[in-house]
C-alpha cells in the first residue's frame, strides 16, 4: 500500500498538470492520422523499392539520367529557395515596416502563387519567357540569357511558387518585434545596420530557416508549373518528378519508386539538417 500510493499520487499530479484535457486520446488520433496520411504510404514507397534488389536499385540510382534530372531538381530547389529567402525577407519587411498606398494590395498579391493552379503558373511564365515572349526577348537581346525551355526557366518557376512561404512564414515574426528594442539601439548609438544585423536578424533566424525549408520543400517536388517552361530534355531541362511520371507511362513502377525513394532520403536529409540549425538558433538567441 505504501509503494502504490506515491505512484498513484504521482500519476494523480501529472493528470491535473496536464494543460489539455483528453491528451491519450488526442495522441492515439494523431498518431493514427498520421500514419494513414503519411507513415504508411511512405512505408509502402519503400517496400515497393526494396523488392528491386541492391544491384536494380544503384543501377537506377547511379543512371546518368536519373543523376542529372535530380541534381536539376535538387539544385535548382536549393537556388530558388536562397534568393526566395533573400527578397522575401526584404518583401516581408516592407509589407510590416512600411504604410503606402497599394499595400493592401501587394500583400495579398504575395499569396497569388497559393491560390493558382500550377499549370496556369507555368503557362503564363512560359508564355513571358519563351524565346519570342516580351521578357525573354529582352532578356536574350540585352544580356544573352535564355530563360523560357532552359534550366534557367526551372529555377525561374521555382520562385514563383516558393516565394509566398517564405513571407508568411516571417512576416508574423516581425510584426511581434518590439520596435522599442531598436529605439534603444539607436540610443546608444549602433546604426542602422547594426541594429538590423545584430538586433533584428538574430530573432527572424529560426523563421528565415523554416520559410527557406518550406520554399525548398515545395520546390523540389513541383512538377506542374515547370514542365510548360522547361524544354524537359533529359540530361538538360528533365526534372525528377517529371522522369518518375515518364517511369509511370512506361509501366516501369519499380523505376518510379526507386527514383522517388532516392528523392525522400535526399530531402529527408536536408531538411534534418535545417531543423538542427533550427534548434540551434533557438537555443543559441535564447528562443528556447
Amino acid at each position: 500500500m505504501s509503494a502504490s500510493a506515491p505512484d498513484g499520487a504521482r500519476a494523480s499530479r501529472w493528470r491535473r498538470r496536464s494543460v489539455l484535457p483528453g491528451f491519450g486520446l488526442s495522441l492515439g488520433y494523431t498518431i493514427a492520422y498520421l500514419s494513414l496520411v503519411v507513415l504508411i504510404p511512405l512505408a509502402g514507397l519503400g517496400i515497393r523499392s526494396a523488392t528491386l534488389g541492391w544491384n536494380e536499385f544503384w543501377a537506377i540510382a547511379f543512371d546518368p539520367r536519373v543523376t542529372s534530372a535530380l541534381e536539376l531538381s535538387f539544385g535548382a530547389a536549393m537556388v530558388a529557395a536562397i534568393i526566395n529567402t533573400i527578397f522575401g525577407v526584404l518583401v516581408a519587411w516592407v509589407l510590416v515596416r512600411y504604410k503606402f498606398p497599394g499595400r493592401r494590395w501587394l500583400d495579398a498579391a504575395v499569396d497569388l502563387p497559393f491560390a493558382l493552379p500550377t499549370a496556369v503558373a507555368g503557362i503564363a511564365l512560359a508564355t513571358l519567357y519563351a524565346p519570342n515572349g516580351p521578357f525573354g526577348i529582352a532578356l536574350e537581346s540585352l544580356f544573352g540569357v535564355k530563360v523560357g525551355f532552359t534550366s534557367f526557366g526551372v529555377t525561374m518557376a521555382l520562385i514563383f511558387v516558393g516565394l509566398p512561404f517564405v513571407v508568411r512564414t516571417v512576416q508574423p515574426v516581425l510584426e511581434e518585434i518590439d520596435r522599442e528594442t531598436e529605439e534603444v539601439s539607436a540610443t546608444l548609438g549602433a546604426g542602422r545596420w547594426r541594429t538590423v544585423t545584430r538586433v533584428i536578424l538574430p530573432g527572424m533566424l529560426p523563421a528565415i530557416l523554416t520559410g527557406f525549408a518550406l520554399s525548398f520543400a515545395r520546390g523540389v517536388g513541383e512538377y506542374g508549373s515547370v514542365i510548360f517552361i522547361a524544354s524537359n530534355l533529359p540530361y538538360v531541362s528533365e526534372i525528377a518528378p517529371l522522369l518518375i511520371v515518364i517511369k509511370l507511362e512506361e509501366h516501369n513502377y519499380a523505376g518510379a519508386t526507386a527514383i522517388a525513394t532516392i528523392m525522400l532520403v535526399i530531402s529527408f536529409a536536408m531538411l534534418f539538417v535545417i531543423n538542427l540549425l533550427q534548434a540551434w538558433s533557438r537555443k543559441w538567441f535564447g528562443h528556447e
